[in-house]
């Protein structure tokens, strides 16, 4: 089975309150979209942290045998995460490096994982996703 996962992750400010989007498909079908605000990161912990949650969330929602067989397709628009997890580019930030080794670890449960840089025109819902969850949380920041 082949799935696109459609990662996105952002921050308002650098470090700021961030959130992450995620957009699951199956054979160009949306099956589930998430977004979620994850606190104070960075713009590349966003990202890091997307696609952590989506590689959580396919293996929650096809279950660990069906994983096994599964070929991931994983589509963001931060050239640099995707360089660094094929490899292209070295890691020097040690936050990065340990969120680097979670994602290494997530993807024992998967037959494939692959990671494509794609244009950010290409990754619209995962960032509406993003903007959403922020839009909430600053929504929420001024009810307080």
């Amino acid at each position: 089975m082949q799935i696109i996962i459609q990662t996105d992750g952002g921050s308002r400010g650098n470090p700021g309150p961030s959130a992450i989007g995620v957009v699951i498909l199956r054979e160009g079908q949306i099956l589930k979209k998430y977004g979620e605000s994850i606190g104070e990161a960075t713009n590349n912990q966003a990202e890091y942290e997307a696609v952590i949650f989506a590689l959580k969330k396919a293996k929650l929602l096809f279950g660990k045998t069906k994983a096994k067989d599964m070929e991931i397709e994983i589509r963001a628009d931060s050239e640099l995460i995707v360089k660094q997890l094929n490899h292209e580019y070295k890691i020097k930030e040690k936050d990065l490096q340990i969120l680097f080794i979670k994602i290494w670890n997530l993807i024992l449960d998967f037959k494939r994982v692959s990671f494509k840089h794609v244009r950010r025109e290409e990754n619209e819902e995962a960032d509406q996703m993003v903007n959403q969850a922020l839009d909430n949380q600053d929504r929420e920041q001024m009810l307080l």
